[in-house]
């Protein structure tokens, strides 16, 4: 496939402000898989973890045997995840948009695949409230996940946060944010926590109360990029955080559009990247603070996209290898 056109503009990077030292030393577990590129992870309440690979497959691992097995596969590329009231799996898919896959047949049905008129180019994470409402996040509405390097290159807003009810209306929440990933609900669903990526930061779109239809920020400038995220068993808000912030890319993007453009003629494989880092933090809910923190490194798991706590354990996802990860909290 060619490269699609891109159209920089001038935009200037948060600030980067440090966090405190991490506090976590755990031994990380890899579980290998039979695909690359796992962007999210889940657990379905029955013991399994899901997550899904390039080439569009849905994978289950028994927790506890380790057993894999494939539940399906959407025809497209998976990325954030969540089970539903039902127990079928929400999929944000890449080229598909929001889907629901029975989890015990496999079946798909669409949810979401335009809005507008437009088809979705980069549904990103998906949340469900008790009611049944559905939550997500579009990344870019310019292009698909195989090109996520363009919208970063390119530094426009371009990502949305949506709003899906029980009845199939679609509503825009909000617009114009910088690569909207990962999303989830507090644990009294008063407001939406979502991530920007490249915005480097946490935000609370409230849902009830006298600030409802506004947006507060729970943590920014941070010194990396987060991912997915995802409520804890406490209400703590774990964030992935995929990497480091990176220098040229941030450099470059206030300076002139045209040396984005020349960067964009190198090979695709060439081009600045996210760096492998095993990255975890948990914020707390109402002021953002960061609760506790885990960041390593290891030769089989990086690039950390996905975070769910069950329990004692947390599960990882990431871009970087063909492998799932987990460690336990004390």
């Amino acid at each position: 496939m060619s490269k699609p056109s891109i159209d920089p503009v001038r935009w200037q990077p948060p600030p980067s402000t440090p966090l405190r030292e991490p506090d976590l030393v755990r031994e990380l577990w890899v579980v290998a898989l039979p695909g690359f590129a796992p962007e999210d992870v889940v657990v379905d309440g029955l013991g399994g973890v899901l997550t899904g690979v390039v080439g569009g497959e849905i994978l289950r691992i028994d927790a506890e045997s380790g057993l894999l097995e494939v539940i399906g596969n959407t025809g497209g590329r998976p990325l954030g995840l969540a089970v539903s009231r039902d127990g079928r799996l929400l999929i944000c898919d890449s080229h598909r948009g929001l889907v629901a896959m029975n989890i015990a047949t496999g079946d798909v049905e669409t949810l979401v695949d335009e809005f507008e008129g437009r088809p979705l180019t980069f549904c990103s994470n998906v949340v469900e409230a008790s009611d049944g409402t559905i939550y997500f996040t579009e990344s870019t509405d310019r292009f698909h996940y195989e090109y996520y390097k363009a919208a970063v290159i390119e530094a426009r807003g371009s990502g949305s946060l949506f709003r899906r009810d029980p009845d199939g209306t679609v509503t825009r929440l909000l617009s114009g944010l910088f690569f909207a990933n990962g999303v989830t609900l507090t644990a009294d669903e008063s407001a939406v926590v979502f991530a920007e990526t490249t915005g480097a930061r946490v935000s609370k779109f409230w849902l009830t109360g006298a600030e409802a239809g506004t947006v507060t920020p729970l943590i920014d400038a941070l010194p990396g990029y987060p991912d997915n995220i995802s409520t804890g068993p406490d209400g703590r808000i774990w964030v992935a955080m995929v990497s480091d912030r990176n220098g040229l890319t941030e450099w470059l993007a206030p300076r002139a559009p045209g040396l984005r453009k020349l960067l964009w003629h190198l090979p695709y494989g060439a081009l600045p990247d996210v760096k492998p880092v095993v990255w975890v933090i948990a914020l707390d809910p109402d002021d953002g603070r960061v609760l506790t923190q885990l960041r390593a490194r290891h030769s089989d798991f990086g690039s950390t996209t996905g975070v769910v706590q069950e329990g004692n354990r947390v599960w990882l996802a990431g871009i970087g290898a063909p492998t799932i990860a987990y460690f336990d909290l004390s």
